[in-house]
């Protein structure tokens, strides 16, 4: 499995979607959360959406590797099923999660898991990516960019530390160091 993890903005989510396209054995895991959807997003291809009941409901019946109250009432996780679905299948397991969740998976699974946190290059160049995106109230922005700041403390515990300045530069390392990964 590879786990990619950073703070919202850093471009993890566009690395992750080129990586699945130049490796046709690795699978996206789709997410759970509680937060509404975004435009253009679809329930069990972005991320499979329930309220927090129901999100509670499934911590409870251990269906969870890990998850996260990001925010209040505001959770996500990796169901156990996604990541069994795609073992069946014969593929490999790509993980788009937050800081909390990437380390945690990373626990789990040691050297079965490659753990890399995309580094965006400051503060201030995320949270004016956050603000492009538009996506965001500012106060929502205002938190991602509290978080993020505290979530770049953590980088120095995964396996690998890309620096996403250049997206294509990025992408570029994150595809050899995948590479190294699954064919070792």
């Amino acid at each position: 499995m590879v786990i990619f993890s950073a703070p919202s903005g850093a471009g993890k989510t566009t690395i992750v979607k080129r990586l699945l396209k130049h490796y046709p054995d690795l699978k996206f895991s789709i997410s759970a959360c509680t937060r509404e959807k975004r435009l253009n997003e679809v329930d069990g291809k972005d991320y499979y959406f329930m309220s927090a009941g129901d999100f509670r409901d499934k911590i409870r019946g251990n269906e969870f590797i890990e998850w996260e109250e990001v925010y209040p009432d505001h959770f996500y996780g990796t169901l156990r099923s996604e990541v069994e679905r795609i073992w069946k299948e014969g593929n490999h397991v790509i993980f788009d999660v937050d800081v909390i969740g990437g380390l945690t998976i990373k626990k789990q699974f040691g050297a079965q898991a490659l753990s890399i946190f995309i580094r965006p290059p400051s503060i201030e160049e995320l949270e004016n990516r956050l603000k492009r995106r538009s996506t965001d109230s500012k106060e929502n922005i205002l938190k991602r960019v509290t978080k993020a700041e505290k979530e770049m403390t953590c980088a120095d515990q995964f396996d690998q530390v890309i620096i996403n300045e250049n997206l294509e530069k990025a992408t570029g390392e994150a595809i050899t160091v995948v590479s190294s990964f699954l064919d070792a």
